[in-house]
């Protein structure tokens, strides 16, 4: 290998005194600085910094000796570090907000698909593959969505249709109110609908609404969809997002750990399930008593009993006061009758049903089903109630296997 100056590897010009470095002992050509003895390191540097600093204390490579790692007791250290925990944690906190709702449809999705789960493994024990198994279930849940919606939709659009129709007869009946006229000679309401009417204001506002209910019907329908693929995607995929997720647990605890997971997927399922059915079996007895009995609107009213009996403790009790508030417009005798129904049948529901359809499926104290369905209901409201005794009774289950026996242990 031949011998190279600075200034030839720069282009130095012509008449300047080269500096001959041997380049086996030069890491890199040095432009600024003459290099005389040779250890790759500018004169002047090595003269500034003295010998004894950049003497190395043991045999190093071309580019020096590394010192010391940084001391990770100083207060520079821990503050560095310390802030920087802060601010991904600010920033997590930031990402998790912004998707809240994505979250939320997420964890509602995976909530359905546990809670059909039951049924998918009850169709493959039959023979069904489980893709068939998964198409046959969710054709199951179209169908009856869809029946649903053919039984509110039709008197829904008929009571509109009948309020649209007796709005002018309503008006007419306002205008010869006698209190209508004193407040219209003393605040003149009359003259301040007129100007509001006239000004434009009040149309502005009002399809400023149309287009706001628009954009929340348009929200929820995506919200719905998005829930329905995600659930059926989840359903479908169950089985391996299980396995993947019991792989990261370490392999001498992986067995124990699969086995109290399976068994709150096991609980969860199952009070979906029941839960479900509960509120299935309220709805259709509330629908056989109100066409018996004569009842307005039994359809529409026995679909919000089973919406309502899907919320724990008080959604049952929350159908009922509305079928006995319409029974008070129709006469005292339904009242009575509806009432004393709900009575008996909520009797039977919390010491027959129940019982029967949550056997070995959810055991919950009561004190801790008020606490969790509080809890859940001011998190999530609806959603969160239901979800929140299935998740307490997972946590119960993991008190009772992991933590009691380890407790004991010492």
């Amino acid at each position: 290998m031949s011998d190279t100056t600075p200034n030839e590897a720069f282009g130095a010009g012509a008449g300047t005194p080269p500096a001959t470095v041997p380049t086996e002992d030069v890491p890199g050509t040095l432009a600024a600085h003459e290099d005389r003895d040779g250890d790759g390191l500018p004169d002047d540097l090595v003269a500034e910094l003295g010998d004894e600093a950049l003497a190395p204390a043991e045999p190093s490579g071309a580019f020096g000796t590394p010192g010391q790692p940084m001391n990770r007791h100083s207060p520079f250290y821990l503050g560095l570090v310390g802030g920087l925990g802060l601010l991904a944690a600010y920033g997590i906190v930031l990402l998790l907000t912004g998707l809240s709702q994505v979250l939320t449809l997420v964890v509602i999705s995976l909530f359905l698909a546990l809670g059909l789960d039951p049924v998918v493994r009850w169709l493959q024990r039959l023979g069904l593959r489980r893709t068939y198994a998964v198409l046959a279930v969710f054709v199951g849940v179209l169908v009856v969505f869809g029946g649903i919606v053919a039984l509110v939709a039709p008197p829904v659009v008929q009571e509109a249709g009948q309020l649209a129709s007796a709005a002018p007869d309503y008006a007419q009946s306002l205008l010869k109110n006698h209190t209508l006229r004193q407040l219209d000679d003393q605040y003149g309401v009359v003259d301040e609908i007129t100007k509001r009417l006239k000004s434009g204001s009040l149309w502005t506002s009002v399809f400023g609404g149309v287009v706001g209910a628009g954009k929340a019907v348009l929200s929820g329908f995506f919200s719905a969809f998005t829930v329905l693929v995600l659930t059926m995607y989840f359903t479908a995929s169950l089985p391996g997002f299980k396995a993947a997720a019991y792989r990261l647990v370490p392999r001498s605890r992986r067995q124990r750990f699969t086995v109290l997971a399976e068994e709150i997927s096991r609980r969860v399922g199952g009070y979906v399930i029941g839960q479900i059915s509960i509120a299935t079996i309220n709805g259709i007895f509330s629908f056989i008593m109100m066409e018996i009995v004569g009842i307005p609107y039994p359809a529409v009213l026995a679909v919000t009993v089973g919406v309502l009996g899907l919320i724990p403790m008080v959604g049952a009790t929350l159908g009922a006061v509305i079928v006995v508030v319409v029974a008070l417009f129709d006469s005292w005798t339904s009242t009575i009758i509806v009432a004393s129904y709900y009575l008996v049948y909520q009797q039977v529901e919390n010491y027959v049903i129940v019982p029967r359809i949550m056997n070995r499926t959810v055991a919950v104290p009561g004190a801790v089903t008020v606490v969790a369905a509080l809890a859940g209901g001011t998190l999530l409201g609806i959603l969160g109630a239901l979800m929140a005794i299935p998740i307490a009774a997972g946590l119960l289950l993991i008190y009772k296997e992991v933590v009691l026996p380890r407790q004991e242990q010492h």
